[in-house]
């Protein structure tokens, strides 16, 4: 597969799927907290557990989409920021199924018992156990940054988008003779002031 070639569609389809894993994975239970007072166990979502998992999975998504339109400058941009992103998620997403720090469920069971303060919460959990979720979102982070290093290596190749959106610099000269109401209109939508 020539990569320069098919660059383009790999990015942009690696930033979609990167960003729906994220945002799917964020309303899935991704901690499990095991009560110590052998009350019902309580389930922590990705959202809850990650409170920037939803907000960069939704910035993510938006890159994708604008991907395909932007020059090749805001391509490098955008693949730094996607790549930026993928290793602070994956990283965090880590340390979150390696350590399943207090920190990472204590909003979710204080909402749930009422029950506030590190001493009071030690009393309450008696076990995090991760869920799959956490291993999916890894997946995801791991796809996107491979669609970012794409967008770096290949970004500079691809044609440039959105051309039919462009104003063209050569319509811009002022016509000779008079000038009607859609000329002015015209001449404004190009940003050039008619009445000068």
């Amino acid at each position: 597969m020539d990569l320069a070639r098919r660059g383009r569609s790999i990015a942009v389809s690696g930033f979609l799927l990167g960003g729906a894993v994220g945002i799917i994975a964020s309303t899935q239970t991704w901690l499990t907290v095991q009560r110590a007072d052998a009350g019902a166990d309580i389930l922590v979502p990705g959202a809850s557990a990650l409170p920037l998992l939803a907000p960069l999975s939704l910035a993510v998504l938006a890159l994708g989409a604008a991907l395909s339109l932007t020059g090749s400058v805001l391509r490098l941009i955008f693949g730094a920021l996607a790549g930026a992103v993928a290793i602070l998620m994956g990283w965090s997403t880590l340390q979150l199924l390696l350590s399943s720090p207090v920190s990472a469920v204590a909003s979710t069971v204080t909402d749930a018992t009422g029950i506030a303060g590190a001493a009071g919460l030690a009393d309450v959990i008696g076990a995090i156990v991760p869920t799959a979720w956490p291993v999916i979102a890894l997946v995801g982070w791991a796809i996107l940054l491979i669609a970012a290093v794409v967008v770096v290596l290949t970004g500079r190749t691809w044609k440039s988008g959105g051309r039919r959106y462009r104003t063209d610099a050569g319509a811009a000269a002022v016509a000779e003779g008079p000038v009607d109401a859609v000329d002015s209109w015209d001449d404004l939508s190009r940003g050039t002031d008619p009445t000068r």
